[in-house]
């Protein structure tokens, strides 16, 4: 993706930009890094856990039920951390975002269910929400990794005169085109790769987004405004997507700042991780995996040529209704690790389930820095489409529970 660097516009007023506050949450997350950095799956005894001793045992004495508690409830928890930390008591006012008008009137604004033909409910809420937010819409729309162009027909019964969809996969963009013409939606689905230099724009003023993924996303903050779009309309996901090496921010001002976190993979994928909960019975097999995966960390952890954390790649579902056994010696297979002859199962189940509990304490409270780092990024992207021209509005345009990326930035060319 290409990064450009901006001039700034002439009167471009620093103290009214995004730029403050991305540089707020900038420096409290450098202050912070030794609770989030360390990857509570690949570090047993990260060094917070010394240097906050109480922290630790508190942490340690939650139940699961309690976990699960706070878990919902980030702004608590941090008020609760703030006793062993005190300035995590800023929690609440760092992450403080305003809700946008898709926040209360989402549902009527999405496609009807029988129209909503191969679009999960909760996707077809997600899209009403965003294009009620980003009304009224008076000119021609291109919908950003449109998919099958769900959200390219949302837009069309909020008021767009027409709209365009950019989509790579060839099925996708020949299923589009049919539901739109059996639904007479005045929606065309071109094929096209969003990240090639030779990018063909339709006749459109406002590009949109709704959940395209890391550099998918980036590229139309950049493309689109040095393609002098009117407005720019982005819900972005999947941050760590994309990309090789160090993580580059996009802004001139962010960049040239004193003090710059320096973000890896890890801190990119931590800002999504949260997710709506899933179903029990999911939860309870995700929990046996995980058990089972540390398990196998600490067995290989104790043979003489090891010591350090193994990455064990995606398993077979075979396994799932198997035993801890088989699926040790098939991620020793995979691993190349020579098991003993002799191994106390039983015993090394026990050690992955005593550090499945831990591993969920600890990512309790590295999970708090994940909306603090998905704002990092987004504001960065704010301050980019400033130094641009445009006037940027960045709010909430649904409830997490609809889905926790509910980040919108509204960016209209200033005139």
């Amino acid at each position: 993706m290409r990064s450009v660097r901006a001039v700034l516009p002439e009167g471009f007023d620093i103290s009214t930009s995004f730029f403050r506050q991305w540089q707020a949450v900038n420096d409290w997350l450098l202050s912070h890094e030794a609770f989030w950095r360390p990857v509570p799956f690949m570090e047993p005894a990260p060094d917070w856990c010394q240097q906050h001793p109480d922290l630790a045992n508190w942490l340690e004495q939650l139940s699961d039920a309690e976990c699960d508690d706070w878990s919902e409830r980030a702004s608590a928890f941090a008020q609760e951390v703030a006793r062993f930390v005190p300035a995590l008591a800023d929690y609440d006012e760092l992450v403080s975002l305003p809700k946008l008008p898709g926040y209360e009137r989402g549902p009527q604004a999405a496609l009807q269910e029988v129209q909503a033909v191969d679009m999960p409910g909760r996707k077809r809420l997600q899209a009403g929400a965003f294009a009620v937010s980003v009304t009224p819409l008076n000119s021609r729309v291109l919908d950003w990794c449109c998919g099958k162009g769900h959200l390219a027909r949302t837009l069309v019964g909020q008021g767009a005169e027409a709209v365009f969809g950019f989509e790579w996969d060839a099925e996708l963009v020949q299923d589009g085109n049919r539901l739109a013409a059996r639904y007479g939606d005045p929606v065309s689905v071109i094929q096209q790769d969003v990240m090639s230099d030779q990018l063909r724009w339709p006749a459109v003023h406002h590009g949109a987004a709704l959940h395209a993924c890391g550099d998918l996303h980036r590229q139309l903050l950049v493309a689109g405004s040095e393609a002098g779009l009117a407005r720019l309309s982005v819900s972005p996901c999947c941050y760590h997507l994309g990309g090789r090496g160090a993580y580059g921010l996009l802004s001139q001002q962010a960049r040239d700042a004193h003090n710059v976190l320096e973000m890896d993979r890890a801190g990119l994928r931590l800002a999504v991780q949260e997710t709506v909960t899933a179903p029990a019975r999911e939860r309870a097999q995700s929990a046996r995996i995980r058990a089972w995966r540390l398990g196998f960390d600490a067995l290989q952890r104790s043979l003489p040529e090891s010591g350090r954390y193994l990455p064990v790649p995606s398993h077979p579902s075979r396994l799932n209704s198997g035993r801890f056994e088989a699926f040790c010696r098939w991620a020793a297979d995979k691993k190349r690790v020579v098991l003993p002859a002799e191994v106390d199962w039983p015993c090394w189940l026990a050690a992955g389930q005593k550090r499945s509990r831990q591993v969920r304490r600890h990512e309790l409270l590295r999970h708090l820095f994940r909306r603090p780092l998905e704002l990092w990024l987004v504001l960065d992207y704010a301050v980019y489409l400033e130094e641009q021209g445009y006037r940027v509005d960045v709010g909430v345009f649904c409830e997490r529970s609809l889905t926790p990326r509910n980040i919108l930035l509204d960016a209209v060319k200033a005139t």
